[in-house]
């Protein structure tokens, strides 16, 4: 948990370690296999799953433009990481999107 905190920080000091750990939760054993743990920015098929996945289900985001917007935008904020870690990149695209208290 630490360490997925750890890096949520990198991009947002004051991240919320119980708004992580419910994204931690939430993605479960998903976090076991290195890649299904990260987002690939360059994938579209990745980016579907994170808009009909996270955006929709989750956050109830049922624009697909607006869901892409955000997906987008928080590529664009993680583009010099080159292993973008899944939990920190849902919870950005949750506060980008202003639902991170739909998840506390």
């Amino acid at each position: 948990m630490a360490d997925y905190l750890a890096d949520v920080q990198k991009y947002d000091s004051s991240a919320d370690e119980a708004i992580v750990g419910k994204i931690v939760k939430h993605l479960g054993i998903a976090l076991r296999n290195r890649d299904s743990a990260l987002v690939s920015c360059t994938d579209p098929e990745e980016l579907k799953r994170v808009r009909e996945g996270w955006c929709k289900k989750k956050l109830g985001i049922a624009d697909d433009a607006a869901a892409d917007a955000l997906i987008e935008k928080v590529c664009q904020a993680m583009s010099s990481d080159n292993t973008k870690d899944r939990v920190t990149f849902y919870y950005l695209v949750a506060k980008e999107a202003g639902k991170l208290n739909q998840l506390a």
